[in-house]
Formats: structure tokens, C-alpha cells, sequence
């Protein structure tokens, strides 16, 4: 599988001629969206960064609630997550359980809060964590951390932070970085994720955003 970041909170996971586009984002990001024909999309939120799939070709599945689904082979858990305390009226957000070619990803959409134990068995086992790392609105950094440990990654991909060309202001990932004791990384073009060569102990991956900027 071969898994790519757009920006923000967008991915590309492709396998064979099966593609989830998971949270596209529209022009107004600043970013080009994807139109490449899809298979699956999903949706984290209804904030228009994360819902724009109108666009996207191929007449894909959409999902964008909690659930247990199956399509094309491919199996989508969605899981509501806390809301922020201090906004109880805002939309909800779901993150979501992807298994494609035997790798579990789990992608947490604009999670807010951490999870409760309920939430954590329904999104387990996780094998690729993709998790918010800009703040503002998301997770704190020590909660990003409290999730990686509750939910054992492989390996984590952090995604929606500053500094990766779209036009929103959020805390870049060299913070976060930081936080982990890591200088050195660099960041690739893509992640090719297998049964077989997923790495014994827990792994950052930083991803090079693909979008062009409009």
C-alpha cells in the first residue's frame, strides 16, 4: 500500500486500483484538491476543510459517519470521538479504522479530546497512526502522545500542522518533533506500508505534502 499526504488532513491510500481519500480539503486552503478518481472517501467532520469529496472522480463511497462498513474489499470502522469540552455544540468527529492490503491506518480526523478506553478497543489494533499535530482546536501535543501510547502504532504520520503550504495557521511539526527527541528527520514523498515491513518498535514517518498551492 502505498500511502501519500495532499496537506492538511488529506491522504491518498493506494493499492492495486483500489484508492481511500481520506478528509479533502477545497481550492479555498489554498492548496489544488484531489480529482483523481477515488474508491472510498472519508470524512472526519463537516468542517468544509475535511468534507470537499464533491469534486473527487470516480464515483466513490462516502463515509462519513460511525460504523462498520465494507466496499471493494476494503474495510472502513468509523468511531465517534470526544468533542471539545468548552464547545459540547460543535460537529462531531469521527476517526477512522482502514484495513487495506492486511495494514491497519488509523486516521483521527480533527480529534479534539482524548480517547476514552471504549473508543481506543474500537479503533484497535493500529498498525499506521495518522494524528493531528498543529493544535490549535486539535490535540496538545501531550495528548497526541497519550494516544500514541494508548493505541501502540507501528508507525505514526503526523499530518494537519503549519508550515506545509495550505493557508491555515497552526503550530509546526518541528514542535512536535521536538517533543519526541527527534532532530534528524527528513521528510519523504511517500510511505510504502506492508505486513512485512512494518518496524518492530514505534516509528515517525513525516510525509512531503504532494498539493500544489492554487
Amino acid at each position: 500500500m502505498d500511502i501519500t499526504w495532499l496537506g492538511h488532513a488529506c491522504f491518498r491510500l493506494h493499492s492495486d486500483d483500489l484508492v481511500i481519500l481520506t478528509d479533502p480539503y477545497p481550492s479555498s486552503l489554498g492548496l489544488k484538491p484531489e480529482t483523481r478518481p477515488a474508491t472510498v472517501v472519508t470524512v472526519s467532520n463537516s468542517h468544509p476543510n475535511h468534507s470537499c469529496w464533491q469534486d473527487v472522480a470516480g464515483e466513490p463511497k462516502v463515509f462519513t459517519t460511525p460504523g462498520e462498513y465494507e466496499y471493494s474489499g476494503i474495510s472502513v470502522r468509523g468511531v465517534m470521538t470526544p468533542l471539545p469540552l468548552e464547545s459540547p455544540g460543535n460537529p462531531r468527529n469521527v476517526a477512522y479504522s482502514i484495513e487495506l492490503d492486511g495494514v491497519n491506518i488509523c486516521h483521527m480526523g480533527h480529534i479534539a479530546q482524548p480517547l476514552a478506553t471504549r473508543q481506543v478497543e474500537e479503533l484497535s489494533p493500529v498498525d499506521v497512526l495518522i494524528v493531528p499535530t498543529g493544535g490549535v482546536s486539535t490535540l496538545t501535543l501531550d495528548q497526541v502522545i497519550q494516544i500514541m501510547h494508548d493505541l501502540e502504532p507501528k508507525i505514526v504520520i503526523p499530518m494537519q500542522y503549519g508550515n506545509n503550504g495550505d493557508g491555515v495557521s497552526l503550530q509546526g511539526v518541528d514542535v512536535f518533533l521536538r517533543k519526541m527527541g527527534l532532530s534528524e528527520i527528513q521528510p519523504q514523498n511517500r510511505l510504502i506500508a506492508t505486513n512485512s515491513n512494518l518496524p518492530t518498535d514505534m516509528k515517525v514517518v513525516l510525509l512531503a505534502p504532494h498539493a500544489k498551492a492554487v
